[in-house]
């Protein structure tokens, strides 16, 4: 599967389960009269939302190059990882908001009573939830975005809020304080998590330094096809999702003519796209010249 068939079958996947499960528990809570158990059923919805997000970005992204955007439409994925993080920020600050009010103010949020049937759906919806986690930030990881990971976190926070509003059936008799005490710390893991995300997405987007051991595969490239090259430097890797700019600065010896050095640059360039699906760009240069 491309990463574009893995955003959207991931995107896909949360809307439909997220939909079907928004009217379950609207339904439910309705019938319980419970406000927890109806926030927390907008609070899916909210998940589809973001997935729409994560469709919309692997679409832009997988959109090929043109007149204004000459490298491709890469970045527009890491751009929806942001939006996602912002949103899950704001789940968090809410969260935490609930959660310290609890603690506060007790007396506001009466510890609910629940069916047993209201206990069974939201106790499905966060294994349900938690499953979509793992699945959309394994397929994240497996395909390197950061928007599927953004979106499974996103998933686990509603699965956490279910669970909570389970728990606190059956823990809120035994310590009326658990309940918030809970909801502080997973707020404050949420909001790490959208941190990680923000600044993850970010730093590609401003164009973050390659990794030492992508140099070192290039170096090792070129040293294996052209003994020639006496040096490689001014290596830098510019990320437009999975198109990847490479520019790098060849030294060769000064007796070698142009057309010489022109075409082991060549057969180098030939290499680290082979090697490495890199779109390299060299400058020649010979050997002792100032930088």
């Amino acid at each position: 599967m491309t990463k574009q068939s893995w955003g959207y079958l991931e995107g896909w996947i949360s809307i439909v389960l997220n939909t079907a499960l928004f009217a379950v528990k609207l339904r439910v809570g309705a019938i319980c009269g419970s406000i927890a158990m109806v926030a927390d059923a907008w609070h899916t919805l909210a998940d589809s939302l973001t997935s729409a997000v994560v469709i919309l970005g692997f679409w832009i992204a997988a959109r090929p190059a043109d007149d204004r955007h000459p490298f491709g439409h890469g970045r527009a994925e890491p751009a929806a990882a942001i939006v996602i993080g912002t949103l899950l920020a704001v789940v968090a600050a809410f969260f935490l908001h609930e959660s310290v009010m609890k603690l506060a103010r007790p007396g506001r949020f009466p510890a609910a009573h629940f069916n047993r049937l209201a206990v069974c759906v939201f106790l499905g919806s966060a294994l349900l939830k938690e499953a979509l986690a793992r699945f959309s930030i394994w397929a994240g990881g497996k395909i390197g975005s950061g928007a599927l990971i953004a979106d499974g976190w996103h998933h686990r926070s509603d699965a956490v809020a279910s669970a909570l509003i389970v728990a606190g059936v059956f823990l809120a008799g035994v310590r009326w304080w658990l309940d918030g005490a809970l909801g502080v710390g997973v707020s404050l893991l949420i909001a790490y998590a959208a941190y990680d995300i923000i600044r993850s997405a970010a730093s590609v987007s401003m164009g973050e330094a390659h990794s030492p051991d992508l140099e070192r595969r290039i170096k090792g490239i070129i040293a294996a096809v052209a003994p020639e090259v006496t040096d490689a430097h001014h290596i830098r890797a510019h990320k437009y999702g999975d198109h990847v700019e490479l520019t790098l600065h060849l030294c060769f010896p000064p007796a070698m003519t142009i057309e010489e050095a022109h075409a082991v640059s060549g057969r180098i360039k030939h290499a680290l796209r082979r090697e490495l699906g890199v779109e390299p760009t060299t400058h020649l240069e010979p050997s002792g010249a100032a930088p």
